[in-house]
């Protein structure tokens, strides 16, 4: 297969004789059966081999011991780049680095699934027990782990970039100096959840005696009321701009193009949009069949025909070759099914695209302006939360906050109707 892609013999023959040849060329098999673009495969290779190398130095001698490999050679190539990245940008490029090797490691390694445990957990080497802790004695699921590995990485990113040790004794005005420098770049709810994390960390450390004192008792988090912020609705002529910016001339505009239709004409959440399969939509009785919802209900709707036509073109003209059910697929090889995080990201692509300003874009924004269309038309919160939805009637109140025509009415009034 590698002669497919390199021309000299004398390149296949290098890669084919290097410690991990057979380990490439299986892995080079494996993206052509997924239909990756040849360019992809010319960039992964060399990458491979570099970090082949690195780990040989390094004293790995069977691919076994590759894992182990994984992160410091990440970490170096980063270093050694000399550029200045933002978050977001160190964030792109340690996936770009680390997914092929994880892919490669994946396939030619089976017994070892789970990379993300060759992933030190934050303060793993002065509080190993933390995290075990968490697993055994507070029966934490590994969902709700990601979210304290996310939180305690970023405390211990801002003590190394303040020089700060955790232990012996942390000062609580550097706890505090982090909550509010998170708050520059989180919502309250985030800053809210990130203080109970905190709380539980130092709480294990003053039990574990690692610390003289408890720290979490100087925590204070945020309060947040209800009904404290509006929805981040958008108006529904900046729905019709957002989807005239969508170019569905290629599949990936005519699959972003079904499932804004989706969002913004029933009000789905990203998840459900990414759930959906093809068994949900029924032709014959042009029905859509929406399950997996919060306190697993179900909701069947009638088929929009401007919907039905944009899933129909996308299953025609855009869709990947596979027999997996589900309607919506990424158009980059693999061809994974689209997630919940890629519908999200897909809806601040376009809303940005059309120049439509509001806080914290995403598909959420497109399921309150379909909400708040609902509330326009003059519809009940009761009928409008079983329409999209809502677990409780608490969930459709805040948009009485923005319903225009009754608050102008009250405006108008002289005030007693409402005493």
């Amino acid at each position: 297969m590698l002669d497919r892609y390199f021309i000299r013999p004398t390149t296949v023959d290098r890669i084919r004789s290097f410690w991990i040849g057979d380990a490439i060329e299986r892995y080079v098999s494996w993206l052509t059966e997924q239909k990756y673009a040849p360019r992809s495969i010319f960039i992964r290779v060399p990458l491979l081999i570099r970090f082949g190398e690195s780990a040989q130095r390094a004293g790995a001698k069977v691919l076994a011991d590759l894992p182990a490999h994984v992160e410091p050679f990440v970490t170096a190539w980063l270093a050694q780049d000399g550029k200045q990245y933002s978050e977001v940008q160190r964030v792109a490029a340690l996936r770009g680095i680390r997914g092929p090797i994880q892919q490669m490691l994946h396939l030619t390694l089976p017994q070892s699934r789970d990379f993300s445990a060759g992933v030190p957990d934050a303060f793993a080497d002065i509080v190993p027990g933390f995290f075990e802790f968490l697993r055994r004695e507070r029966g934490l699921r590994e969902s709700t782990l990601v979210q304290y590995r996310h939180c305690l990485r970023r405390f211990e990113d801002y003590l190394r970039r303040v020089e700060r040790p955790l232990l012996p004794n942390l000062a609580p005005s550097v706890v505090t100096d982090f909550i509010t420098d998170s708050g520059k770049s989180l919502d309250t709810r985030s800053v809210q959840g990130l203080c109970s994390i905190l709380k539980v960390f130092f709480r294990y450390l003053y039990r574990a005696s690692l610390l003289p004192r408890d720290l979490s008792k100087a925590i204070e988090s945020p309060r947040r009321y209800r009904f404290a912020n509006l929805p981040r609705s958008i108006s529904w002529v900046e729905v019709e701009r957002m989807l005239q910016a969508v170019d569905r001339r290629n599949a990936v505009g005519r699959r972003d193009y079904a499932v804004l239709l989706l969002l913004t004409t029933y009000g789905l959440r990203g998840r459900e949009v990414a759930a959906l399969t093809l068994d949900d939509i029924d032709w014959k009785h042009n029905r859509l069949h929406v399950g997996g919802r919060k306190a697993d209900h179900s909701t069947a709707y009638p088929l929009d025909s401007t919907v039905g036509e944009a899933i129909l073109d996308y299953l025609r003209n855009g869709r990947p070759e596979t027999d997996q059910r589900a309607v919506f697929f990424e158009a980059c090889a693999p061809h994974k099914a689209l997630s919940r995080v890629a519908v999200t990201m897909r809806a601040k692509h376009y809303l940005r695209k059309a120049g439509i300003p509001v806080f914290r874009p995403g598909s959420h924004t497109l399921r309150h302006a379909c909400v708040q269309r609902l509330v326009d038309a003059g519809l009940s919160f009761k009928t409008i939360g079983d329409f999209v939805g809502h677990r409780t009637p608490d969930a459709t109140k805040i948009y009485a906050k923005v319903n225009l025509k009754a608050l102008r009415e009250v405006a108008l009034g002289d005030g007693e109707e409402v005493l």
